[in-house]
């Protein structure tokens, strides 16, 4: 089973990923690939698989990702390989991504895949806060590249299984890891 969480920059998916594997056994990450620099505290291979453009450019170039998109001037994307290798090991999979990545892989998995889709919302204000939390040095034009996405991102709300606020981790926690296994039970 796959699971994608969707939202925002800053609506809370890597926390609630991070959790989900404490807490669920059976539970794993599904790194994306993107050419941005690590941030304080990241580590390769964890959320993500840090490379080069170049590299980028070459996964693309030789069909290797399912999916990838330009967000916020740097490139993300789904590995074929890594996919197929955690979708076989029969654990459930949690992957953060955005809304278009999420029809992408709707689109190619749909049929093939049990996929379950979840946007965490938050307010434009608690975003902003999270955001400027999160990076004491952001500049207010990163802050507002990061911003400009929520009115987008929102209209895409049509396409995911669940839509969660997302303004209580704990209840928030609650609610997915139910529907993770009422969902894992329908297989």
């Amino acid at each position: 089973m796959l699971v994608l969480l969707s939202g925002v920059s800053g609506s809370g998916k890597d926390t609630i990923k991070k959790e989900l594997i404490k807490r669920m056994k059976d539970v794993e990450s599904l790194p994306s690939y993107t050419d941005r620099s690590p941030r304080q505290g990241e580590v390769e291979g964890q959320v993500y698989h840090f490379v080069t453009e170049e590299q980028f450019k070459a996964m693309i170039s030789n069909n290797e990702l399912y999916e990838y998109d330009i967000h916020h001037d740097h490139y993300y994307g789904t590995s074929k390989k890594l996919m197929s290798e955690k979708i076989k090991s029969g654990k459930i999979i949690v992957k953060d991504i955005d809304v278009n990545g999420t029809e992408n892989l709707i689109k190619i998995l749909g049929k093939d895949v049990k996929l379950i889709t979840i946007f965490l919302r938050v307010s434009k204000d608690e975003l902003k806060k999270r955001i400027k939390n999160r990076d004491n040095n952001i500049t207010d034009e990163e802050l507002n590249l990061r911003l400009s996405r929520f009115e987008y991102e929102e209209s895409k709300l049509n396409i995911y299984d669940y839509v969660i606020k997302n303004d209580n981790l704990e209840k928030t926690l609650k609610i997915i890891m139910t529907i993770i296994n009422e969902e894992n039970k329908a297989i």
